[in-house]
């Protein structure tokens, strides 16, 4: 090719251009007032921006990823926490925890505490155990695990040996920890053979024998010898750990130390709780979750000098030294005009629903539509109210062609169950929502219900057991039926019920008939925007130093008035896992009507009937309810009552509890009689709305008699 020549395309033929681009030269620019290249000026200027703001994002992330970094690793890190879990009764986790602990601190001596700093590696350890057939510990291990390690036996990989890796209660916590939302995870295989190849050989079985039930980024260790305790310590200390999404929305600490400090009232005391706090700032002001106690306030947060430092300095910031020689560095007093108060009912004004007094032209305008009721006459079945009949629809009314579909599958009829859950809580949740609760129907549902276990003997309570398996069975078979009573009229039985033509399309007014209790509860505007403005509200927490114990220090926690009965268990020395205290956010004191999408667990066979106390736990609360299962229906607003909570698909459960904000992970437990609680249904929180109208309905069998009906 030539020197500077370039490349010249034929123009187009002006037969296939537009008229405008034509005559585009006669046009004067400067009297058209659009430059030639503006719409190529506007798509680089977009592409620009397009670029600068992917950029933005990208330094964001970058810069939260070093932060994380820092507080993570290093001095101003917490102390990454190892839980050591058994997955069978052949798992040595005490040994384990005393090597790991032994070889961090770099010395043979008498180990002083579970959290050890290692100038070797920088890094600072706490390693804990999870009791083995304790599966309410092994829960409350695993919410403030940074690293959840699963210590397998070789000798179980043998093809020889009858014993299982993975025994039954081992199950159990797996399915649990999945539900909960699980943290980085690991896998310490002991009792390994000497020669090499065996080893790896073991490793590669323990690999594909647990690859299907943990996350496909679980790693794998050998852990007999120093070298692999080496090995693992210097890839944990660079790993990039992750924790479940509900654990970072809420401050929290896991103490080192616990003791009581009495207070002047009677039967009332101060916890102090000491240790690290994690994820978020806390401020005085805020309410805290003691779990296993309930909702308090804070009267004083101590910032204290480390006691496990990486590398230890003479600190110029100490404000004073206390006689048992703890050096407070700061301390944080709540502002009584900023502090949330613990309130937990609302208190509704009686005043609140009353009505002017009416004026003549009201009174006359009453009269006039009541003579227009009475000269309209109709038909209306024999026992039936006034209150009733305006719920009877006229054949005469417009609907909608695919209300006929509706009448076919969800006509019948209806009575209200909303605001009929019962939950009790434990701590001082149990006395503010007692009044909330009510008897269930005895005939629908209360005949399924187990009289007092400790009047009947073992042959009537199994026969109690097999007729609530057989009610079970029967509403899995022939839902919403019910036999019309023989020895009471139907009218007076069924009294409470009206009849719908559409269970879809027909009104029904969520402010019906409620008890006045009903008004102690509280309910959001909307609830998409106040957890939006909670949320913002704890990212300027983390901005601001005023009031606030910046996350990564150790610090003590003054928690007042917790009754002196529950704070002497928690000091207990027989107690085998850590208290967590967890700061709560705004609102979430306050009792309202919380639904979970709930689901049956698979390794429980017994029917778990509506209203049967089950114990909840709800992120860091853990409380008993008694909850209320309905149908979810997406293009409705009622919802059909069940019976029993069936295998195989999800429902709602609907309960008194405290608020609290998604997304939270839900495992149900069951007591049982000398036994550990059984996994009984797994699910997540949907949503709180004390507006959402549950429905019982039923379908009447039997033969029509004029003396029933």
């Amino acid at each position: 090719m030539g020197g500077g020549r370039s490349q010249v395309n034929k123009a187009h033929k002006t037969r296939f251009a537009s008229k405008a681009s034509r005559h585009a030269h006669k046009i004067d620019k400067v009297r058209s007032g659009k430059p030639e290249s503006s719409h190529r000026a506007a798509v680089k200027g977009a592409r620009a921006a397009r670029i600068q703001q992917s950029k933005a994002i990208r330094d964001k992330k970058r810069a939260a990823l070093l932060k994380e970094k820092r507080s993570t690793i290093g001095s101003s890190g917490t102390p990454r926490v190892i839980v050591l879990v058994g997955l069978s009764s052949s798992s040595n986790v005490g040994s384990l925890a005393k090597d790991l602990l032994t070889f961090a601190e770099g010395c043979d001596g008498k180990l002083r505490s579970s959290t050890v700093a290692s100038p070797t590696y920088k890094l600072r350890t706490t390693v804990l155990q999870a009791p083995y057939g304790d599966l309410t510990s092994c829960m409350e291990l695993a919410k403030v695990a940074d690293l959840l390690a699963f210590v397998l036996p070789a000798n179980s990989l043998y093809s020889g040996d009858s014993s299982s890796p993975i025994d039954e209660f081992g199950s159990q916590c797996l399915s649990v920890f999945r539900a909960m939302g699980l943290p980085s995870t690991a896998v310490f295989i002991r009792d390994l053979p000497a020669d090499n190849k065996s080893r790896q050989e073991l490793k590669k079985a323990a690999t594909s024998f647990l690859s299907a039930e943990l996350p496909e980024d679980c790693k794998f260790y050998l852990a007999d010898t120093k070298d692999d305790l080496h090995k693992f310590m210097w890839l944990f200390k660079e790993q990039h750990l992750s924790s479940p999404h509900w654990r970072n929305q809420r401050p929290y600490v896991m103490s080192e130390q616990v003791c009581i400090k009495p207070d002047d009232n009677t039967g009332l005391c101060t916890l102090l709780v000491s240790g690290y706090l994690r994820a978020h700032n806390l401020s005085v002001n805020q309410l805290v979750h003691v779990s296993g106690a309930g909702d308090f306030q804070l009267s004083q947060i101590d910032v204290l000098k480390d006691p496990c430092p990486l590398n230890e300095r003479k600190s110029s910031d100490v404000m004073e030294t206390e006689d048992n020689g703890i050096q407070i560095v700061n301390t944080f007093v709540p502002d009584c005009t900023n502090q949330e108060p613990l309130l937990v009912e609302n208190v509704p004004d009686p005043l609140a629903g009353e009505q002017t007094w009416p004026t003549e032209e009201d009174m006359e305008e009453a009269n006039i539509n009541n003579k227009q009721r009475k000269l309209v006459k109709r038909k209306l079945p024999r026992g039936t109210s006034e209150y009733q009949a305006a719920w009877i629809v006229d054949d005469t009314d417009d609907e909608d062609n695919d209300s006929d579909n509706d009448n076919q599958a969800g006509s019948g009829m209806v009575i209200d169950e909303q605001g009929h859950a019962d939950q009790g809580s434990d701590g001082s949740d149990i006395d503010a929502v007692s009044h909330f609760t009510e008897k269930f129907d005895e005939e629908t549902v209360g005949d399924t219900e187990m009289a007092d276990e400790e009047n009947l003997t073992k042959e009537q309570i199994e026969a109690e057991i097999k007729k609530i398996k057989e009610a079970n069975a029967e509403d899995e078979e022939f839902p919403d039926e019910v036999e019309t009573p023989l020895d009471v009229p139907a009218k007076k039985r069924f009294a409470k019920y009206r009849g719908l033509k559409s269970f879809r399309t027909s009104s029904w007014d969520p402010k019906e008939s409620l008890p006045p209790d009903y008004a102690r509860i509280f309910a959001f505007d909307n609830f998409t925007r106040t957890q939006k403005h909670v949320l913002a509200k704890i990212a300027e927490l983390d901005g601001g130093t005023k009031d606030c114990a910046l996350v990564g220090s150790y610090v003590r926690l003054h928690v007042t008035n917790i009754p002196t009965d529950i704070a002497s268990k928690l000091c207990h020395p027989s107690r085998r896992i850590p208290v967590v205290v967890s700061g709560l956010l705004q609102h979430e004191s306050k009792m309202s009507v919380l639904h979970f999408s709930i689901k049956k667990h698979d390794s429980y066979e017994a029917p778990i009937k509506s209203k049967e106390p089950l114990i909840f736990n709800v992120g860091f609360r853990q409380f008993t309810a008694r909850p209320l299962f309905s149908s979810d229906n997406i293009n409705c607003n009622k919802h059909k009552m069940e019976r029993f909570l069936h295998h195989g698909r999800f429902s709602v459960a609907s309960v008194y509890a405290p608020i609290c904000f998604p997304p939270l992970p839900l495992i149900v437990l069951k007591n049982r009689d000398g036994e550990q609680p059984a996994i009984a249904a797994v699910g997540s929180l949907k949503s709180v709305d004390p507006d959402r109208i549950i429905l019982k309905k039923i379908v009447l069998t039997g033969y029509a008699e004029a003396s029933h009906f």
